[in-house]
């Protein structure tokens, strides 16, 4: 039955070798290479995201929710009117004054986190409208040696606090730090006690204050001018505290709950007054704004 036999001149037998193709191609075959950063995993719950589709999302995870950090200029375009911020002592720099050397200098580590950010220093400080509703904000940026707070980031907030309480207005500040700027020793410990005076200054003249803590606020911005506001917010799943819980469990020889130091533990603590998503973040502050703004204009009648 010979229709059952292979035929050996098939059309197989005049395809050329595969040892053929790729000898001819002269090593012109590439693999198809994926742009670097177009896919991200979530450092939450491990799943994989277009980054752009997490960027329209507010930098949020869409799987998880999960809050990444936003810069100083992300933030403030979030919470104020197009084109209404003002910056103010923009070209403040901090400098090495106790000519801090260490494993690098201090210069070094300044000028890369420069490089690095497109920032001066930490903090970013201004006036702006939100609904038209003139209030001082600054916002921390942490891609700067971890948004210390050195010399210069002491000395913006607290011109940005006298400046609101001497244009009667309301102050925002929105945290993210590690603590204190260890390069300028007692100078950045100062910082503590300056910034806390200014806003007792901005109390006393019954104007509001408030702070949005964010992912992560630790050491002595936590211990200052973080939780002096009238009103403290904090984003999901925010790390806020002095001590890191490695160090506290460490130091007290104790198990620490499964949340803690998250902002929804210090919530049910009553640190903090209340924890709002990215998403409602504007909406919620313009209605702070206003009813503070109300309790502002009874005060200033009364006088």
């Amino acid at each position: 039955m010979a229709f059952f036999k292979k035929n050996k001149k098939s059309h197989y037998s005049s395809m050329p070798s595969i040892k053929k193709v790729v000898a001819e191609s002269n090593g012109k075959i590439k693999k198809k290479e994926i742009p670097k950063g177009l896919w991200d995993k979530c450092k939450k719950c491990s799943a994989t995201v277009y980054t752009e589709k997490r960027k329209d999302n507010l930098n949020i995870c869409p799987e998880c929710g999960f809050h990444y950090p936003l810069t100083a200029f992300e933030r403030i375009e979030l919470l104020t009117d197009k084109d209404s911020f003002k910056e103010i002592d923009e070209n403040m720099e901090s400098v090495n004054a106790l000519k801090f050397e260490g494993t690098a200098s201090y210069d070094k580590k300044l000028e890369a986190s420069k490089k690095k950010s497109g920032l001066k220093d930490a903090v970013i400080c201004g006036t702006a409208l939100l609904d038209k509703q003139k209030y001082a904000i600054g916002v921390m940026d942490f891609r700067f040696l971890g948004a210390s707070m050195g010399s210069v980031v002491g000395e913006k907030l607290t011109r940005l606090t006298e400046l609101a309480t001497k244009e009667n207005m309301p102050l925002l500040i929105v945290t993210a730090s590690g603590g204190a700027r260890m390069y300028e020793g007692m100078l950045s410990l100062m910082q503590m006690a300056k910034t806390s005076g200014a806003l007792k200054r901005h109390q006393n003249a019954g104007l509001p204050y408030i702070v949005i803590m964010t992912h992560p606020t630790y050491a002595g911005v936590t211990a200052s001018f973080a939780s002096l506001g009238d009103l403290t917010i904090a984003e999901p799943k925010a790390m806020i505290g002095f001590a890191g819980p490695r160090v506290i469990r460490d130091t007290a020889q104790s198990v620490l709950p499964d949340d803690f130091q998250t902002s929804e533990f210090l919530l049910e603590k009553g640190m903090i007054d209340r924890i709002v998503d990215r998403k409602e973040l504007r909406n919620e502050l313009s209605l702070y704004l206003e009813y503070f703004s109300g309790s502002v204009k009874k005060k200033s009648n009364k006088k």
